[in-house]
């Protein structure tokens, strides 16, 4: 894939794999996992790892697996509140790009400006079938206003 994957991502990443186990997981399984969505390396990984869990995101424990000790990462409340963050974050970040590749963002406008289908195509003509697919009013307009999914005041995109 060309584009890079910053911090923010990976943590999103992870803590969504690692929330799939709720009695938790361990790193080679987080891994091969992740790895099922972008191209990751095991010395990327541990990383990763270890700042969710200073961040008090994910707990670790052992636990015995064949005369080893295996270590387990647990998503903590604190984590599944991040991950629910991440998860807003991203469909607005996402819903804004895809916006702008089906035409839907109105440069013109500002950079907060998102058009929905229906709006202005209804009032310049433009037949129903032929309109780009919209996005959720409630979020557009939460998006023009500079908020985030949750409403909270100034969230920035770079």
């Amino acid at each position: 894939m060309v584009f890079n994957t910053g911090a923010a991502l990976l943590d999103a990443i992870v803590l969504a794999v690692v929330s799939k186990d709720v009695e938790g997981t361990y790193g080679y399984k987080i891994t091969q996992e992740v790895r099922q969505v972008i191209e990751l390396s095991e010395s990327t990984l541990y990383p990763v790892l270890r700042r969710l869990q200073k961040d008090e995101c994910l707990e670790v424990y052992d636990m015995e697996c064949a005369g080893r000790n295996r270590r387990y990462y647990k998503v903590t409340s604190r984590g599944w509140a991040q991950l629910r963050l991440y998860e807003s974050e991203w469909r607005q970040y996402s819903d804004k790009i895809t916006g702008l590749f089906e035409g839907r963002v109105d440069l013109t406008g500002g950079p907060e400006e998102i058009r929905t289908a229906g709006a202005d195509e209804e009032q310049a003509g433009i037949p129903e079938e032929v309109r780009p697919a919209g996005a959720d009013q409630g979020m557009t307009d939460r998006m023009k206003e500079g908020k985030d999914g949750a409403g909270r005041e100034g969230v920035g995109y770079e």
